[in-house]
């Protein structure tokens, strides 16, 4: 399995429209992609202009498919517009296998 995770420090005029485009996108992800079993945005405590998208794939193909859907394509330039500063990605392999749990043999 692979994962992102995404820092995406936002304009906080446009947070509504950030937070609307991320549940639609988060949304039609879990509705449409059964090989991401993960899509979440989270807000930072410490600085509310702050989000990260963490999401997880079973596998690259996965994380391409997720990449090319037609949704993809129409929300994320709006997201992109929120955005304060240029995104932060960074990529991850899980370790160990989720459907048995990280700590059980």
């Amino acid at each position: 399995m692979t994962a992102f995770l995404a820092k995406l420090v936002i304009d906080p005029a446009k947070r509504e429209k950030f937070e609307n485009a991320q549940t639609e996108l988060r949304d039609l992800t879990y509705a449409h992609e059964p090989e991401t079993p993960v899509y979440e945005l989270i807000k930072s405590r410490d600085d509310p202009n702050t989000y990260y998208c963490v999401a997880t794939f079973t596998d690259e193909s996965a994380f391409e498919y997720h990449m090319a859907t037609d949704f993809h394509d129409r929300i994320v330039p709006d997201i992109v517009d929120c955005l304060a500063e240029e995104m932060d990605l960074s990529f991850y392999d899980i370790i160990g296998d989720p459907k048995k749990g990280l700590s059980r043999p």
